[in-house]
Protein backbone atom coordinates (compact mmCIF):
# COMPACT_ATOMS: atom_id res chain seq x y z
CA UNK A 1 0.00 0.00 0.00
CA UNK A 2 1.82 3.36 -1.30
CA UNK A 3 -1.04 5.47 0.53
CA UNK A 4 -2.81 5.77 4.16
CA UNK A 5 -7.11 4.73 3.51
CA UNK A 6 -8.74 6.57 6.08
CA UNK A 7 -12.67 5.07 6.02
CA UNK A 8 -15.29 6.81 7.96
CA UNK A 9 -18.97 6.30 7.67
CA UNK A 10 -19.65 9.19 6.41
CA UNK A 11 -21.49 10.82 10.11
CA UNK A 12 -20.50 14.83 11.37
CA UNK A 13 -17.73 13.38 13.89
CA UNK A 14 -16.34 11.15 10.36
CA UNK A 15 -16.26 14.06 7.79
CA UNK A 16 -14.37 16.93 10.42
CA UNK A 17 -11.97 13.66 10.92
CA UNK A 18 -11.15 13.42 7.23
CA UNK A 19 -10.70 16.97 6.68
CA UNK A 20 -8.31 16.80 9.70
CA UNK A 21 -5.74 13.86 8.05
CA UNK A 22 -6.43 15.56 4.43
CA UNK A 23 -5.28 18.74 6.19
CA UNK A 24 -2.34 16.64 8.73
CA UNK A 25 -1.24 14.63 5.84
CA UNK A 26 -2.10 15.69 2.69
CA UNK A 27 -4.82 15.12 -0.07
CA UNK A 28 -2.14 12.79 -2.27
CA UNK A 29 -1.30 10.85 0.54
CA UNK A 30 -4.48 9.22 1.73
CA UNK A 31 -7.63 7.49 0.75
CA UNK A 32 -10.49 8.48 1.50
CA UNK A 33 -13.66 5.40 2.04
CA UNK A 34 -16.84 6.54 3.25
CA UNK A 35 -18.16 2.72 3.85
CA UNK A 36 -21.87 4.23 3.86
CA UNK A 37 -21.83 5.04 -0.06
CA UNK A 38 -19.36 1.87 -0.56
CA UNK A 39 -20.50 -0.83 1.43
CA UNK A 40 -18.31 -3.26 -0.58
CA UNK A 41 -15.20 -2.20 1.29
CA UNK A 42 -16.48 -3.23 4.52
CA UNK A 43 -15.12 -6.32 4.39
CA UNK A 44 -11.51 -4.95 3.31
CA UNK A 45 -11.63 -2.42 6.57
CA UNK A 46 -11.93 -5.50 8.77
CA UNK A 47 -9.56 -7.17 7.36
CA UNK A 48 -6.95 -4.40 7.80
CA UNK A 49 -8.38 -4.21 11.33
CA UNK A 50 -10.49 -1.38 11.37
CA UNK A 51 -13.08 -1.93 14.59
CA UNK A 52 -14.44 1.44 14.46
CA UNK A 53 -14.67 4.74 12.52
CA UNK A 54 -13.60 6.71 11.49
CA UNK A 55 -9.92 5.29 11.54
CA UNK A 56 -6.77 5.76 9.29
CA UNK A 57 -5.13 2.55 7.90
CA UNK A 58 -1.15 3.48 7.41
CA UNK A 59 0.93 2.46 4.38
CA UNK A 60 2.69 -0.21 6.59
CA UNK A 61 -0.79 -1.40 7.69
CA UNK A 62 -1.08 -0.23 10.79
CA UNK A 63 -4.84 0.61 11.79
CA UNK A 64 -5.17 4.06 13.94
CA UNK A 65 -8.83 4.57 15.21
CA UNK A 66 -9.90 8.08 15.61
CA UNK A 67 -12.20 9.44 18.07
CA UNK A 68 -15.32 6.13 18.30
CA UNK A 69 -17.55 7.27 15.62
CA UNK A 70 -19.40 3.97 15.39
CA UNK A 71 -18.68 0.28 15.11
CA UNK A 72 -18.15 -2.04 12.27
CA UNK A 73 -21.70 -3.57 13.40
CA UNK A 74 -23.28 -0.18 13.77
CA UNK A 75 -22.25 0.56 9.89
CA UNK A 76 -23.12 -3.03 9.12
CA UNK A 77 -26.77 -1.99 10.35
Amino acid sequence: MSKSIFYHAGCPVCISAEHDIINLIGADNVEIVNIDENRNRISEAEQAGVESVPALVTPNGHTLHINFGASMADVKG
